[in-house]
């Protein structure tokens, strides 16, 4: 009787196959690439974005007034102070108002005229925008390129109650008991009106990343709704936003940021954070403590702000991943 003796068939080249799972010595290039592409950033960026958020930390727990060469450590003593601080939290609710109303206008506003520019046209033929949407984005942009200070400035004398040119208008045509209307002097216009300069400067940036967007969905699923007796509204709320979420949530979490930073536009704005404190953030309230050598007690402020950040982001990210979870 034979036996039978099976072997390994040789490769392509006749060498037998490596067995798979089998780790690659380390060489010295492989080292050198290691310390290169990932070693040097990783550095960099303990050494650029780590350290001075640990050194932030640790001067949150000081008394030190920017000069001292061995500040005095006084614990949780400048968080308790913040605890107590009325300022603080007028400051952190009206950061709170903006971080709320900031992204739901914006967006809002951004997603309808991204909408009509891209697939809002005629109903009949190709699924198309609106005529002339490309001339609309080019202009609705310009806001957006404009430095905020010189945007600041602008509407400051867009807002002034002497010959200001919002005053002006509601004065043409009719409204004469407005004409003097002190839209930065009023506590409760001062906030709102600081809120439309802000969605002006930033509508038209998000409009043209909701076109980019919308661009990518294919255009036979907006023909099918079409078919199906879809109209625009529904179109946009059922079909658009879902397919677009990630591009959505991410406007969300960078306009909420911004809420609760808009240092700029207050500083020009309100620079003495309004009537009554009414238009005060916390970044202006923590750049007066530093011009009072209040260092220790405005790194605390800032530490609870990038908190604050942090959560809201967070938050953001999470509910859109459960919804497209859901979905």
């Amino acid at each position: 009787m034979t036996s039978l003796t099976t072997s390994k068939s040789p490769t392509a080249g006749g060498t037998s196959s490596a067995p798979r799972g089998r780790r690659r010595p380390l060489s010295f290039e492989r080292i050198s690439f290691f310390a290169v592409f990932l070693g040097l950033p990783l550095a960099l960026y303990i050494y650029l974005v780590v350290s001075p958020i640990i050194q932030a930390f640790y001067y949150s727990l000081t008394s030190w007034s920017g000069y001292d060469a061995n500040p005095a450590f006084v614990g949780l003593a400048n968080y308790q102070a913040l605890i107590h601080d009325d300022l603080f939290w007028t400051a952190l609710r009206n950061n709170a108002i903006l971080a709320v109303v900031l992204p739901t206008i914006t967006i809002v506003l951004a997603l309808a005229l991204a909408t009509l520019v891209t697939v809002g046209g005629s109903a009949r033929g190709q699924t198309r925008g609106i005529s002339g949407g490309g001339f609309y984005r080019v202009v609705s942009f310009f806001p957006y390129a404009i430095p905020a200070i010189v945007t600041g400035i602008l509407w400051q004398q867009v807002y002034s109650p002497q010959g200001g040119l919002l005053n002006g208008f509601l004065d043409a045509i009719g409204l004469h008991n407005l004409k003097n209307t002190p839209w930065l002097g009023d506590p409760n216009l001062a906030l709102g009106a600081i809120i439309v300069v802000i969605v002006w400067s930033f509508v038209g940036f998000y409009m043209v990343l909701f076109v980019a967007a919308i661009k990518g969905i294919p255009a036979e699923i907006y023909e099918a709704a079409r078919l199906d007796g879809s109209g625009r509204l529904r179109t946009a709320v059922q079909i658009t936003v879902p397919l677009i979420r990630d591009n959505v949530s991410t406007a969300v979490v960078y306009m909420a940021i911004l809420g609760l930073d808009a240092f700029t536009y207050m500083a020009i704005l309100a620079p003495t954070g309004g009537p009554n404190n009414q238009a005060l953030v916390v970044t202006q309230y923590l750049y007066s403590n530093f011009t009072q050598a209040k260092y220790g007690y405005a790194i605390a402020m800032g530490v609870v702000l990038a908190l604050v950040t942090l959560l809201v982001s967070i938050g953001v990210l999470v509910s859109s991943r459960r919804q497209q979870v859901e979905l």
